[in-house]
């Protein structure tokens, strides 16, 4: 898994909580059903549909 930035963590992961909490399909099981948590969780389980783009 590729080691992100504490400011690419954030936006990867608030940018997944809303695309949870407007109904995309959650890509992990879990109990939780509150959309950060959830985007947190996939994002810890490296499940999260985003890649990172950076200049070289």
């Amino acid at each position: 898994m590729q080691q992100y930035t504490r400011y690419e963590k954030s936006r990867i992961v608030g940018a997944r909580a809303l695309q949870i909490s407007m109904g995309a399909p959650i890509l992990i099981q879990t109990t939780s059903i509150d959309p950060l948590e959830i985007a947190l969780e996939e994002f810890d389980k490296g499940m999260v549909p985003i890649t990172v783009k950076r200049k070289k």
